[in-house]
């Protein structure tokens, strides 16, 4: 599943380049240009990673993501600004960034501060006090292995590269050797007794990892 980015830029060249620049090394982003855009996309949707300028119309990005982070939304945040100051850049950080990128940049800088962020961890997934390899299909919880068979580990793939989303019911199927709604229920039962995910049930469309 692509890296989702909602991508918050008012100048409309850079937004452009960054939004294509974006797309083409595989992200999935939306691109919005103003503040208030912003806090109607993340009421509807959950995103891996937003990417703010700071100067723009309704709410500037400082005061955007301080409303995100006072409502429990800890999404990584990458600053983008023209301003260079000192204080802003500190406040960027005490807002809850990861990041603060300087204009002018070159674009490609960009990429580089998203992967040492997402790609460095050799691929190891975090969720809560979960651990998951999905190259060796191994599990920990709170540094200790977790026995999953291999229909578990599978649907439990499928929910953590997608959280807060809705995974459709029929790709959840295809984890089963013998596919039925009730040898699904049972199978994602067991994997939250043992994992302990908040996994609920969304009537008619799936399943859903509600958060890490």
């Amino acid at each position: 599943m692509a890296l989702s980015i909602l991508l918050l830029e008012d100048d409309i060249d850079l937004g452009e380049t960054l939004a294509q620049l974006l797309e083409i090394e595989g992200y999935d982003v939306e691109w919005v240009k103003r503040g208030n855009d912003v806090i109607d996309l993340t009421f509807e949707k959950r995103y891996d990673l937003y990417i703010f300028d700071i100067g723009v119309p309704d709410i500037d990005g400082l005061d955007l993501l301080k409303a995100l982070r006072d409502a429990d939304d800890d999404t990584p945040a990458i600053f983008i600004s023209a301003r260079t100051d000192i204080a802003s850049i500190m406040r960027g950080f005490e807002t809850g960034a990861y990041d603060y990128i300087k204009k002018p940049f070159f674009p490609e800088e960009l990429l580089v501060r998203i992967r040492a962020k997402f790609e460095t961890k050799a691929g190891v997934i975090e969720c809560g006090d979960l651990q998951y390899d999905p190259v060796k299909k191994m599990v920990m919880k709170e540094g200790k292995p977790v026995a999953l068979g291999e229909v578990q580990v599978s649907l439990l793939h499928l929910f953590v590269t997608n959280v807060g989303r809705v995974v459709d019911k029929s790709d959840l199927m295809d984890c089963l050797h013998s596919p039925s709604d009730a040898a699904l229920r049972v199978a994602i039962n067991k994997l939250k007794q043992t994992t302990g995910l908040p996994i609920r049930n969304v009537r008619g469309l799936g399943y859903m990892l509600e958060a890490c």
